[in-house]
C-alpha cells in the first residue's frame, strides 16, 4: 500500500467529525457553549448492496443487529492490509465469547481484481467468520464515499507490471443500528483493540 498525504485526509476528517460530535454533545450541558440543533452523530456509513466471497448478494441490512468491524483494503496489498486483518482476527480471538458479537468485514477497494473467488481464498487466511465484499466499480465507489474512504490506483515502478492502491487505512466499528461507534488506526495492537472493543460492545 502506498502512503500519500491524500490518504490521510479521510482519517483526519474522521477525527474532526468525532471531535465535533463530542463538542455538540457537551454543548447541551456546558455553560457558555449554548445548544445545538444537531445530535452529534457522525455521518459515516449507510446502505449498500455488494457481493460476498461466496458470490451471494449482501446488503448492509444483513448485518443489522450485530456489531461490525469494517476494514477497506485489497487482496494484492503486500503488507498493511494483511497485517491489519491479522490484528482484527487476533483481537477477536482474544475477546473469547464476546468476539462472536462482532462481524469482521473486509470491503475491497480494488473490485477489478478482487473477484468473489479471489476474496474467498484471501479471507480463508484470517478465519471463517470474516466476510469479504466486492462489487462493481460504481458500487464500491458508493461505499467508499459513504465511509469517507480514499482510494486511488498507483502505477508500480518500471520493473513491475500492474498497479497498487494508495488508500486510507481505518478500522470502523459500526453498531447494531448501523451507526458508527468509533474507529481505530491501522497501528493499533491486537491487545489494545480487543480491550477497547470489549468496552464498546
Amino acid at each position: 500500500m502506498f502512503k500519500t498525504k491524500e490518504a490521510l485526509i479521510p482519517y483526519m476528517l474522521l477525527v474532526a467529525a468525532m471531535a465535533a460530535g463530542l463538542l455538540w454533545h457537551e454543548s447541551e450541558t456546558v455553560p457558555g457553549l449554548g445548544r445545538s440543533v444537531t445530535t452529534g452523530q457522525v455521518a459515516i456509513g449507510g446502505p449498500y448492496v455488494l457481493i460476498d466471497q461466496d458470490g451471494r448478494r449482501k446488503s448492509s441490512a444483513d448485518f443489522r443487529g450485530k456489531f461490525q468491524l469494517i476494514y477497506f483494503g485489497y487482496s494484492f496489498c503486500p503488507d498493511v492490509c494483511p497485517t491489519t486483518l491479522s490484528v482484527m482476527a487476533d483481537a477477536l480471538d482474544k475477546m473469547g465469547a464476546q468476539g462472536a458479537r462482532i462481524v469482521p468485514i473486509f470491503i475491497t477497494i480494488d473490485p477489478e481484481r478482487d473477484t468473489p473467488a479471489i476474496l474467498k481464498n484471501y479471507m480463508a487466511a484470517f478465519g471463517p467468520r470474516f466476510v469479504g465484499l466486492t462489487g462493481s466499480v460504481s458500487d464500491i465507489a458508493k461505499v467508499e464515499k459513504l465511509y469517507r474512504v480514499y482510494a486511488k490506483k498507483m502505477p508500480l515502478d518500471e520493473k513491475k507490471s500492474g498497479y497498487g492502491m494508495d488508500h486510507s487505512s481505518v478500522l470502523y466499528l459500526m453498531g447494531p443500528d448501523g451507526r458508527i461507534v468509533t474507529f481505530y488506526s491501522e497501528l493499533i495492537p491486537a491487545d489494545a483493540l480487543a480491550k477497547d472493543l470489549k468496552a464498546k460492545i
